[in-house]
């Protein structure tokens, strides 16, 4: 299906208007970084560009984690919009399954839909997550919860369950080991993988840095 740049055009005002006074790492920008990330991929993987595009800007028009934990809302909001786009209702049902099932979260269970569009979208937001992007992001929300920068004390947990994931409070540098430096090992597409290798080994450049001046060695 061509893109049609009528309904991408207002899905994007749309969304700049949903997202106004969102979290800085989940904000617009966040938004159109994924979007254009998905479009790459989606033409390097020959993935169907109009699902890709609504889903990619659509996928965190109601964050879970800023709606008192409701994973409905998100598809809800997307669905009815894009009905009153008059989108093709096939078109509507694999973007709601993409927004569905796309989330980190999710995959601590086994999941029961699979598309080259989900593992395109998947994976742009995934490496929106990483590399020096990633860092800004984690900080960023770190702060707005007022979590610590990190603590020795507390040592990452790895192998939490998704309830456990979605509740904890640890410091910003335990997500990465949480989260963050298992998102390389999770992409799903060739191009993902081959964008995420250097923005991992940047975290870990960042990581040992860290460290060292945590330290005064530095």
């Amino acid at each position: 299906m061509p893109l049609s740049s009528t309904l991408i055009d207002n899905t994007i005002a749309f969304v700049k208007e949903e997202l106004a006074q969102a979290e800085g790492g989940h904000d617009w920008f966040h938004i159109e970084r994924v979007y254009k990330t998905a479009m790459r991929l989606a033409k390097e993987e020959q993935a169907e560009p109009q699902t890709v595009a609504l889903a990619a800007l659509l996928h965190d028009i109601a964050d879970a984690k800023f709606h008192d934990g409701d994973e409905s809302l998100g598809p809800k909001k997307a669905a009815e919009f894009l009905k009153s786009q008059n989108v093709d209702p096939a078109q509507i049902n694999a973007v709601v399954n993409i927004i569905e099932h796309m989330s980190f979260k999710n995959s601590f269970e086994k999941s029961s839909y699979d598309s080259l569009e989900l593992r395109v979208v998947r994976d742009a937001d995934r490496l929106d997550a990483i590399g020096a992007i990633g860092i800004a992001r984690a900080f960023n929300y770190g702060g707005f919860k007022n979590r610590a920068l990190y603590d020795p004390e507390i040592e990452p947990q790895l192998n939490l369950t998704k309830e456990q994931y979605k509740k904890s409070t640890a410091p910003t540098i335990n997500h990465f080991y949480e989260k963050l430096l298992l998102l390389q090992e999770m992409m799903h597409t060739k191009t993902g993988r081959q964008m995420a290798a250097g923005r991992h080994e940047f975290m870990k450049a960042y990581l040992s840095q860290f460290y060292k001046e945590w330290e005064g060695e530095l």
